[in-house]
């Protein structure tokens, strides 16, 4: 029997290499991808993507698309709530693994099977523990196409937000970010490569600058980039929108 997944699809590059190894991975089914998008903008949260682009990208990937609403600013209660309504509803359908493009972040894989394990879910992460430069050099050798639609200020400058990912790229990345972007330093969006059938088109609209402030109960979180660290309130974040043609 084939284990039945979701796959949580952020529309970027891990989740496209994850995805592309967990298709040939022949104990496993993927029932949808799921996609968490802020409910006020329509835009992937953290990535700030257009929803019209995700529908897209579901579209060429060939699987069906679960969409979760989160609000603007949720507190962890409303957002695990809403995940855990998700779930219960995959659930029904026999959905029982849950697939993720994390790399190296011990507490948040924790999280994620904590979380899981209480409704029942198994997680599962076909990117853990590879070193993050051989991940961008299998990515980019597979013909992906992958362009940065968000940076975090604390990390990069405004230069960086709407390049495509190559090996210019990775060679002007500062010694203190990962080439992964593991670190939420930068977030991309996945135009093109072999789990497409056909590439995502779209322009370079506006690049836009936005600080997000502190929320003023301590268990807010919130859907821009990373704004886990101590600190994360004090940078902003460098968005360059993309628009469907």
């Amino acid at each position: 029997m084939k284990k039945k997944a979701l796959f949580n699809w952020s529309s970027g590059k891990d989740s496209a290499l994850a995805l592309y190894k967990t298709l040939q991975n022949p104990e496993i089914e993927i029932a949808c991808l799921l996609t968490s998008v802020n409910q006020q903008y329509q835009r992937i949260s953290m990535h700030g993507v257009r929803v019209e682009l995700l529908e897209q990208q579901a579209e060429s990937i060939g699987l069906p698309l679960e969409i979760m609403q989160i609000p603007e600013m949720p507190t962890m209660e409303v957002y695990e709530n809403v995940m855990r309504e998700t779930l219960a509803k995959l659930k029904k359908q026999g959905v029982t693994h849950s697939i993720f493009g994390d790399i190296f972040l011990e507490d948040l894989r924790k999280y994620r099977e904590d979380k899981l394990a209480e409704i029942g879910f198994e997680g599962v992460f076909p990117l853990w523990k590879i070193p993050t430069h051989e991940i961008i050099q299998e990515f980019i050798g597979l013909g992906f196409k992958t362009i940065v639609v968000c940076v975090n200020e604390r990390f990069l400058d405004k230069s960086f937000v709407g390049r495509v990912i190559d090996q210019d790229f990775i060679n002007d990345l500062p010694e203190n970010v990962d080439v992964c972007g593991e670190n939420g330093e930068f977030h991309t969006f996945t135009f093109d490569g072999p789990i497409f059938s056909k590439p995502i088109n779209f322009e370079i609209g506006e690049i836009v600058y936005r600080k997000y402030e502190k929320p003023e109960k301590e268990d807010s979180s919130d859907t821009a980039c990373d704004t886990s660290a101590s600190d994360a309130f004090d940078f902003g974040f460098w968005y360059c929108d993309l628009v469907q043609k």
